[in-house]
């Protein structure tokens, strides 16, 4: 299954995290949240002009931008 953006995952469908991408500071505190490469993740809510949208991981939720979320890719989950 090919890896798409997170801020392409549909709200209520679950994903897992596949690649971080983006500047070291981006990478090291979506780490520190927990998010790395396996997390399993589902899409809340999104505001209604899309960003920033809830994400729920490791029993913890939070609020991405989207163009912070296009950098997280995921595999999404039947």
């Amino acid at each position: 299954m090919e890896a798409i953006p997170c801020s392409r995952l549909p709200t209520g469908q679950m994903a897992a995290v596949r690649k971080l991408n983006g500047s070291e500071a981006l990478c090291r505190r979506l780490e520190d949240l927990g998010m790395m490469e396996g997390t399993e993740l589902r899409c809340l809510h999104r505001s209604p002009a899309g960003s920033p949208a809830a994400y729920e991981l490791r029993g913890a939720v939070i609020a991405l931008r989207r163009e912070d979320a296009a950098e997280i890719f995921i595999e999404v989950q039947p």
